[in-house]
């Protein structure tokens, strides 16, 4: 009777905490999507004119670009700054490199496992689009990739003309950072 009861017990928790976690992870991912939709609501006030449109009322970010890889079927709002709370919800672009389309070499951050993931299936060739407020799209080619130690640091090289630079964690399908 005693086993019974402890079997029961533990099955009743085992249970409770799978739901809990499955519940967690619905939610991460509910929550993913309605940012999304959130996004694209203020990417369209920006293209309609707006400046730094925030996505909700207590965001601190705002949409300054939209980047696509057509052949991958990525099309992500990348947003302003490149903190750990912006990069939750997508690519940012990093502060102090020439915004998203300007002359120079523009820095887009994310996270390996979610927004830049698809910079795995990238190869020399392939386009990347970004949308800016301010016009058509700008065509990138993929001209390389390069793996650099995140202990060093880094600058991102000066271009006399337009460059992008994603940039994100590696290898890819890491279990740990």
């Amino acid at each position: 009777m005693k086993w019974r009861r402890a079997a029961t017990a533990a099955a009743v928790i085992c249970a409770a905490v799978a739901v809990w976690q499955l519940g967690s992870g619905f939610y991460i991912y509910g929550k993913a999507m309605l940012a999304q939709h959130l996004l694209r609501e203020a990417w369209q006030r920006t293209l309609a004119g707006a400046r730094q449109v925030r996505p909700w009322p207590w965001a601190d970010t705002w949409p300054v670009a939209r980047l696509r890889a057509p052949e991958h079927g990525i099309d992500l709002i990348v947003l302003a700054g490149a903190s750990g709370r912006t990069l939750a919800f997508g690519p940012g672009h990093l502060d102090g490199t020439p915004p998203p389309g300007a002359i120079g070499n523009s820095v887009i951050g994310g996270h390996r496992d979610t927004s830049l993931r698809f910079l795995a299936r990238l190869a020399p060739g392939d386009t990347l689009l970004l949308d800016t407020p301010q016009g058509r799209p700008i065509r990138y080619r993929i001209s390389a990739s390069e793996i650099v130690d995140a202990g060093r640091p880094w600058v991102a090289p000066e271009f006399a003309g337009r460059m992008l630079t994603p940039v994100t964690c590696y290898p890819f399908d890491a279990i740990v950072p």
